[in-house]
């Protein structure tokens, strides 16, 4: 059973930190501004056309800055104010959603480590270029295996404050 650790009556009490949090061989900080879209077909090849860029062909595979989610759900993170065509009128969904989620970086030695004092999946066949949906402790998250020792992981913007906390806490558990 995973232990939720209390570490405050609600989230208001809580702030995502501006510094990065150091110690255990591993560094957690936000990761840059970007834009990020919520991408959904039921024919692949549709949206790879609407917005003019190949998509993954596995789920759990990230190519551009896609990641295949499901078979017909794909997540866009891309660099701040790219933006994407709509689809107007195509069996396709296209939203911009770069207010829901934050990113946090987590790099170094102890990365891996870090995350699974609260994720359930085997980092150690988390291959690179890796993107799943899963959860830490109870909180949904998408982590991105970008090298050995480097992870993204996106989190809706209301669980970032608990998220950073609880991470910054397993650091200085360590």
């Amino acid at each position: 059973m995973i232990e939720i650790t209390p570490l405050a009556v609600s989230a208001a009490d809580l702030a995502v930190g501006g510094e990065p949090v150091a110690g255990r061989d591993v560094r957690l900080s936000l990761a840059p501004a970007a834009t990020r879209h919520s991408l959904r077909a039921r024919d692949p090849a549709v949206l790879a056309r609407v917005i003019g860029r190949a998509l993954p062909e596995r789920i759990g595979e990230m190519r551009g800055g896609i990641a295949c989610l499901g078979p017909d759900e794909y997540y866009a993170l891309l660099p701040a104010g790219e933006v994407l065509p709509e689809g107007v009128g195509q069996a396709v969904s296209v939203v911009e959603i770069s207010d829901r989620a934050l990113g946090f970086v987590i790099e170094g030695e102890g990365a891996a480590a870090l995350i699974a004092t609260g994720c359930p999946l085997d980092l150690d066949h988390f291959a690179i270029g890796r993107a799943t949906r899963t959860l830490f402790e109870t909180v949904e998250i998408i982590l991105i295996r970008e090298y050995t020792a480097r992870f993204h992981i996106e989190v809706w913007r209301s669980f970032a404050p608990w998220l950073w906390h609880a991470l910054a806490a397993a650091i200085a558990d360590g």
